[in-house]
C-alpha cells in the first residue's frame, strides 16, 4: 500500500496532503490527552515495531505478498490520535531513508495507511468492545476483526483517490475488485499479527493497552438510592514493578530481531498494490523515487555486497532511527501537555485558605 510517485496526479496529491496535514495537527492535539509519562516512550516503540513488521512480507496468493499496515495495532495500543502520528512517523522514515512510498504521495499514504485504517479500526473496535463481555479475550477478538476490516477499507479509499486523480486510463471497477480482493487476504494476516500482539501485551501489562483501559469494571456504591462510581483504588504494587521499562526493552529487542534477521526470510513477491498496479497498468507512469540514491534505498546498505548483511543492517538502522524519532516526537507532545497544564494552573485564581 505504499503508493509511489506518479500514480496520483498533482492536484489530488496536494489535496490529500492538506487532509493528512490537518489530521496530523488534530492528532497532535488529541495525543496530548492520550499520552502520559509511561505511554509516551511506548508510542515510539510501537512505531519501531510497526516499521520492523512491515519488512516481513508474507505470501497471500500466487505471486502476491502482503505486509502489516499497522493502523489498527497502533490505535488499540496507544490511542487513535497517537496511532495516526505513529503511522505518519513510520511512513516519513520509510519515504526519506528507504525510498519506500513516494514523497509527493506522502499525503496519499498517510491518508490511506494512517487515517483510514485508524478511524475504521478503532471505531469498529470500540463498538465491538461495548457489545462483547468485558474480558481480555474480547479485546483480542475485537482487535482481530477491526484490523481485518481496516485493510480492504484502505484499499477502497486508494481506489477512490485513483478514480479522481489516477494518471492512467484504467477500469476503476476492475481496480476496485482486484484491490479489495487481494487486501481482504492481506487483512487476515494483518488481523492475526494485530490480535497476537495486543493479546501478548494484555497478558503481561493490560494497563499499557489504550484499548483495554475500560477492561476493569469500577466498583459502584449506592448513595441515597443511586449507584455511583467508587474512587479507583491504587494498586498495591511497587512503582518499580509498574515501570514499562521491561516491556520496552523486550519490544525493542523483538523489533531489532525481526528487522535485522527475520526480514531476510520475508516473501520477495510484490505486495498487493504492486501486483494490481502491474496487472492493470496503473504503474505505467510511475516515477523514480526522489531518494532512490539514498544509502539505505530498497532496505539495503549501499556498497555492502552480502544481501543478508545489507538488509539486516538496514533493518536495524531503520528500527533505531524510528524509535529515536518517534520517542522524541511523543515526548515533545507529552511535554507540551505538561507545560499547558502548568500554565493553566498558574492562570487560575489563587485559593483562599481558611
Amino acid at each position: 500500500m505504499h503508493v509511489p510517485d506518479g500514480f496520483i496526479d498533482a492536484p489530488t496529491s496536494v489535496a490529500t496532503g492538506v487532509v493528512a496535514a490537518a489530521a496530523v495537527a488534530v492528532s497532535l492535539r488529541g495525543a496530548r490527552r492520550e499520552l502520559d509519562e509511561r505511554t509516551a516512550p511506548l508510542a515510539g516503540l510501537v512505531a519501531a515495531f510497526i516499521f520492523a513488521v512491515q519488512m516481513l512480507n508474507f505470501p497471500v496468493a500466487a505471486g502476491t505478498s502482503g505486509h502489516l499496515l499497522g493502523g489498527a495495532l497502533a490505535a488499540i495500543l496507544v490511542g487513535p490520535c497517537t496511532g495516526v502520528l505513529v503511522i505518519s512517523v513510520v511512513l516519513l522514515m520509510q519515504g526519506i531513508l528507504f525510498a519506500d512510498g513516494g514523497l509527493t504521495a506522502l499525503g496519499v499514504n498517510i491518508t490511506c495507511m494512517g487515517i483510514v485504517t485508524v478511524l475504521v479500526a478503532y471505531g469498529l473496535f470500540r463498538g465491538l468492545v461495548k457489545l462483547l463481555p468485558r474480558t481480555r479475550r474480547s479485546v483480542t477478538a475485537a482487535s482481530f476483526v477491526a484490523a481485518l476490516v481496516s485493510v480492504p477499507a484502505s484499499a477502497l479509499v486508494f481506489t477512490a483517490l485513483y478514480a479522481v486523480g489516477g494518471t492512467t486510463d484504467v477500469s476503476i471497477g476492475k481496480v476496485a475488485t482486484a484491490m479489495v480482493g487481494v487486501h481482504i487476504l492481506i487483512g487476515i494476516g494483518e488481523a492475526a499479527i494485530t490480535a497476537l500482539t495486543v493479546g501478548a501485551v494484555i497478558a503481561v501489562r493490560p494497563d499499557l493497552v489504550y484499548g483495554a483501559r475500560d477492561l476493569r469494571q469500577r466498583l459502584q456504591l449506592r448513595v441515597n438510592g443511586e449507584l455511583v462510581d467508587a474512587p479507583a483504588a491504587e494498586p498495591a504494587v511497587p512503582v518499580a514493578a509498574r515501570s514499562p521499562r521491561r516491556i520496552w526493552a523486550v519490544g525493542l529487542v523483538t523489533s531489532l530481531v525481526l528487522a535485522g534477521f527475520v526480514s531476510f526470510y520475508a516473501s520477495a513477491n510484490p505486495d498487493g498494490l504492486e501486483k494490481v498496479a502491474a496487472d492493470k497498468g496503473i504503474d505505467e507512469k510511475a516515477e523514480e523515487h526522489a531518494a532512490a540514491d539514498s544509502p539505505l534505498a530498497d532496505y539495503g546498505v549501499k556498497d555492502i555486497e552480502d544481501a543478508r548483511l545489507s538488509g539486516g543492517l538496514a533493518g536495524v538502522i531503520g528500527v533505531g532511527v524510528t524509535v529515536v524519532a518517534g520517542t522524541g516526537v511523543f515526548w515533545a507532545v507529552r511535554g507540551r501537555r505538561t507545560s499547558e497544564g502548568a500554565d493553566a494552573s498558574d492562570a487560575s485564581p489563587a485559593s483562599t485558605s481558611v
